[in-house]
């Protein structure tokens, strides 16, 4: 499977699947990244695609030393189901 991607220009982690783009947008302050949305295309959802997405980015931010803050609610529930990136939140 394809490797998450760090567009910084757009602020947005992307995932490409199929010829179809996951994408997880957010915005930088500082030492933090605040998650806004996820959207993944209708063609490729049920297979896991905004998880691997998810994992990929959250493992960025801790790779960069940023502290998370899941204002999209597929973040925060990643985040709640996989306890080991608890410790990421701001």
């Amino acid at each position: 499977m394809p490797s998450v991607i760090d567009n910084r220009a757009e602020q947005q982690f992307t995932l490409e699947v199929s010829g179809e783009t996951a994408v997880a947008a957010y915005q930088r302050e500082g030492d933090v990244i605040v998650f806004t949305h996820t959207v993944v295309p209708p063609a490729i959802e049920g297979h896991g695609v905004g998880s691997k997405l998810i994992r990929g980015a959250l493992d960025a931010a801790r790779d960069q030393g940023l502290r998370v803050v899941p204002q999209c609610p597929f973040v925060a529930a990643y985040i709640q189901r996989h306890p080991e990136y608890a410790d990421l939140l701001a």
